[in-house]
């Protein structure tokens, strides 16, 4: 039987096994999926002999993302120019490591604005942590013109902004409500709005009418960043979408089936953020 498994330190606040249960499943394959966690100490080891632990491969979680890039082959210039993992999977004898962050931040977008054009665009990014760097990776090879990138600490916005050269900027927390005027795209890609964290604190009144707005964080599934938005016109998208995008590439290497991100899956997924 293929198994794959998602691992992180701690797990248990993962859905992942949620999602692929529901596609093992949804095609009809004996499989399975599950949480497994690796002390930060024993990550090395688990990751390179992944095989022998029975596993096809494995999703991975906080906080391993960037220590598990150190371990793999890594398996495509995308994931190079992000500097974290988040899908592993066993190949030709070589333990490969891939990041789908991106690549389901943009499926998201693209299923939540179906006219959404990336070419030309000036986006502003809000964060500069692990699944800021996967998104405007992401965002840059869709074509966007600018990238507007804030943090509170503007030594690493200016460090993430270097890195990925002069189509991204950087700017000051305090620049925020200026630089929304600009945009296209507005990305919140920090844990503020989430369940049990302070707010973002913004002002939605010189953001363009036309400008779409989403988060990436899914509890609350509508955050006051996507509330404001709605409630003024603008097109938001939600964070849950990401999840479940990124997902499927990983599905894909070990079960060898891409699989379709559907409505009832969603609801599966808002179902269990409600418990």
């Amino acid at each position: 039987m293929q198994k794959a498994c998602v691992i992180g330190w701690p797990i248990k606040h993962s859905r992942s096994p949620l999602i692929h249960k529901y596609w093992l499943k949804q095609y009809g394959l004996v499989g399975d999926y599950e949480k497994v966690a690796v002390d930060p100490k024993n990550l090395e080891s688990f990751i390179l002999d992944i095989e022998n632990f029975g596993f096809q491969g494995c999703n991975v979680t906080i906080p391993h993302k960037e220590k598990v890039f150190e371990i793999v082959t890594v398996a495509d210039p995308l994931t190079q120019s992000i500097g974290a993992v988040n899908t592993v999977y066993f190949e030709n004898n070589t333990v490969y490591g891939l990041n789908t962050d991106g690549y389901g931040f943009i499926s998201n977008l693209k299923s939540g604005v179906r006219e959404i054009k990336f070419l030309d665009m000036t986006c502003v990014v809000i964060g500069a942590g692990g699944a800021s760097r996967a998104i405007i990776a992401a965002l840059l090879g869709q074509g966007v013109a600018h990238i507007i990138l804030i943090n509170r600490t503007i030594e690493k916005a200016e460090e993430l902004a270097n890195h990925f050269g002069n189509r991204v900027s950087s700017a000051k927390f305090s620049e925020l409500n200026n630089s929304i005027s600009k945009a296209d795209l507005l990305v919140n890609t920090t844990s503020l709005g989430m369940t049990g964290q302070p707010e973002l604190e913004i002002n939605l009144e010189n953001l363009p009418p036309h400008c779409c707005v989403t988060d990436i964080v899914y509890a609350p599934l509508e955050t006051n960043l996507l509330k404001q938005a709605r409630q003024r016109g603008n097109p938001t998208v939600d964070g849950l979408g990401m999840l479940l995008h990124q997902a499927a590439p990983g599905f894909e290497k070990w079960f060898g089936i891409f699989p379709k991100v559907t409505k009832d899956l969603r609801n599966i997924i808002i179902d269990d953020l409600g418990k």
